[in-house]
């Protein structure tokens, strides 16, 4: 059984419509964001980027939000609506470049900065624990000297170094060579 959190917009209608034609049991929650209710607590604890729509599947405990990442996990848990071949390559491939292309904008904000905002704000606060993945992005920091100069000085921030282990420490912060 799947639970939608979903509104009446074109994004939200992906997951709905896609639930229908791979014929899943799903229990529908509307989220009115007309209404602000996307900021609700108990609806950001399901989706904390406060966007519809936003599934959890009972069945394995996934809980996901986006409506591309909801379609392609629906799309494997059934086997159906996407190609056995051909399309996971070609998602990478344009997910590494879209990351690259990212880390460049941030490379050259960063060039006559010490931080995103110039004074340490919470654009780099919003902006680090993305950056912080840049192993499992398979993102050569060194390619980026200015993302990994701000990167490591706001990975040795005591503050950081903490908030880094909730909810669960997952060992240090990886520090690039």
């Amino acid at each position: 059984m799947i639970d939608l959190y979903t509104w009446t917009t074109p994004n939200g209608r992906k997951a709905s419509i896609l639930l229908e034609e791979l014929a899943l049991p799903y229990t529908a929650h509307a989220v009115d964001i007309s209404k602000d209710e996307q900021f609700k607590p108990e609806f950001l604890k399901i989706s904390p980027n406060n966007r519809i729509p936003a599934i959890v599947d009972r069945d394995t405990g996934v809980n996901l939000m986006e409506s591309a990442a909801i379609m392609i996990y629906l799309a494997d848990k059934t086997g159906k609506l996407l190609p056995k071949a051909g399309e996971p390559p070609y998602a990478e491939e344009r997910f590494l470049k879209e990351a690259h292309r990212l880390y460049g904008v941030l490379d050259r904000r960063l060039a006559d900065r010490e931080f995103v905002a110039d004074d340490y704000s919470i654009a780099d606060i919003a902006i680090w624990p993305w950056v912080s993945r840049y192993e499992w992005q398979t993102v050569d920091l060194n390619k980026y000297p200015n993302v990994k100069r701000w990167y490591t000085t706001i990975a040795k921030r005591p503050a950081v170094q903490k908030g880094y282990k909730v909810p669960k420490d997952v060992g240090e912060v990886p520090i690039p060579a």
